[in-house]
């Protein structure tokens, strides 16, 4: 992928992310939904960052046809990626949510398990979608 896809595509990730946790987090936790949507927010411009840099260091090391990828790599990627990421989103969201780390641990936890299955199914949907644009 170009520099403009991989940026296309990171951000449809957390947009659609944002639009199905945000009201999710709100009913299973005690903060209101914008506190949830500015820290949301916040994550999501990090980890369009990281995903852009993660991914380009994936397509090197795993090659770039994405769309051939078997679910033992997607589910690599997306540890990866999520193993990555925990260590700087924890504290943001206890800081910011003024909860314990125990607590943002668990949100995050939660987060994690929607994430790790949100990710292979949207990049899934995206490679194949891709793979069948650029054909045509």
């Amino acid at each position: 992928m170009q520099t403009k896809e991989r940026v296309f595509h990171a951000i449809m990730f957390e947009l659609l992310a944002l639009a199905i946790v945000v009201p999710l987090a709100a009913m299973f936790s005690s903060k209101g939904a914008s506190s949830l949507m500015i820290v949301g927010v916040g994550l999501s411009l990090y980890a369009v960052i990281w995903n852009y840099f993660y991914n380009i260091w994936f397509d090197r090391k795993f090659g770039c046809d994405r769309a051939s990828r078997t679910v033992t790599v997607r589910v690599a990627h997306t540890l990866g990626f999520e193993g990555g990421i925990i260590f700087i989103t924890v504290p943001i969201v206890a800081w910011f949510l003024n909860i314990s780390l125990g607590a943002a641990l668990l949100m995050e936890a939660g987060f994690l398990i929607f994430f790790f299955f949100y990710a292979i199914g949207f990049n899934w949907c995206y490679d194949n979608i891709r793979s069948r644009m650029v054909a045509a």
